[in-house]
């Protein structure tokens, strides 16, 4: 079933895509809870409409986004953090830690851009990685980043 989002919908994708899910996802979750509408005809030519008036501020965000990706493709961060026995740490590493260290070296990336991929969180001490995606960009980059103890 084609649909428009009308909001950004976490592991789905971003306002204004136009997205081809199963119909009971559709019907039973996305169109009651106001996060999507059906992708009709007259609706998708809106839509087109909607984004060739926003182009110009979208090919700002594209390239802030490219210059970002050109910044994470050099940069290493790694995470500090307070260790007991075995390596298991004290709480645990989010996207949340994440955008922090990314705002410690002057990349602005919201978490919900920022996917880990192991688990929705990392307990011990390790490489990990991470995918990052923009909006308006489908494909994803793939960023290694370093859990150390403190």
């Amino acid at each position: 079933m084609k649909i428009i989002l009308k909001k950004d919908v976490e592991n789905l994708g971003f306002k204004y895509d136009e997205l081809d899910v199963k119909p009971g996802y559709a019907r039973n979750y996305l169109i009651p809870n106001g996060y999507a509408i059906l992708a009709l005809p007259g609706r998708v030519k809106d839509l087109h409409e909607i984004l060739k008036q926003r182009s110009k501020k979208e090919s700002f965000l594209i390239e802030k986004y490219k210059e970002i990706e050109k910044k994470l493709k050099t940069l290493t961060i790694k995470i500090n953090a307070k260790v007991g026995k075995g390596g298991k740490l004290f709480g645990s590493i989010n996207n949340q830690e994440l955008m922090k260290a990314f705002q410690k070296e002057g990349i602005s990336i919201d978490k919900k851009f920022i996917r880990i991929t192991v688990n929705k969180v990392i307990k011990k001490i390790g490489k990990y990685q991470a995918n990052i995606r923009f909006p308006r960009n489908k494909k994803e980059l793939i960023f290694n980043f370093e859990v150390l103890a403190e």
